[in-house]
């Protein structure tokens, strides 16, 4: 974490997990980590709630709404602890459980963590494209991670239009010199 400067100063800086100039596959943080926090608000909550109550109706600082704040955030904290279940299933496997549902051959592929219903379960969105330059077709694979499951896939031929990497920009500057010497001249001077 943070370490002394040779000034001594102490200066703050990213989790190793957060830098931006780490360089290396980068890991998803597990959604168990969301237990902490659950653990940590239900612990409040019922210190709040415990100390409001055992000091009764005269107290000036702790009153109902400290009652009412601290069994709410002690309910808070255990929808927290409950939703915070590991991850069975990493963005790798997930890759290859989509690649093997879309039906074709997958060029490139992305994979992005959301979560679906009341309990927050996490859900990779894999967005695939197929091994053709320009792709042909895409899809979208909804794969649980908590049991590597295909929630739901949508597969259709690639609207967007995409210029060939390979050849393109040899093309492309060619077509540019080829305008820019047209252009020169103006309309109706004959030349």
């Amino acid at each position: 974490m943070a370490e002394p400067d040779e000034l001594g100063e102490v200066r703050d800086e990213l989790p190793e997990d957060l830098d931006r100039g780490f360089v290396g596959a980068y890991k998803f943080p597990d959604n168990s980590r969301r237990k902490i926090t659950g653990a940590l608000c239900f612990a409040v909550g019922v210190w709040a709630a415990t100390a409001a109550l055992s000091l009764g109706s005269d107290a000036v600082l702790l009153n109902t709404g400290v009652v009412t704040g601290g069994v709410l955030l002690a309910l808070a904290g255990i929808y927290q602890f409950a939703a915070g279940r590991r991850f069975a299933v990493n963005e790798n496997e997930a890759l290859v459980a989509a690649v093997a549902d879309v039906g074709f051959a997958v060029g490139h592929a992305s994979a992005q963590l959301g979560w679906r219903g009341w309990m927050s379960r996490p859900t990779w969105r894999v967005l695939v494209y197929s091994a053709e330059d320009p792709p042909e077709r895409r899809g979208l694979v909804l794969v649980d991670a908590l049991n590597g499951a295909v929630l739901e896939k949508w597969v259709e031929d690639n609207p967007e239009t995409w210029i060939e990497t390979a050849s393109a920009p040899a093309a492309a500057e060619a077509d540019e010199a080829d305008a820019g010497t047209s252009a020169t001249a103006a309309p109706g001077d004959g030349g």
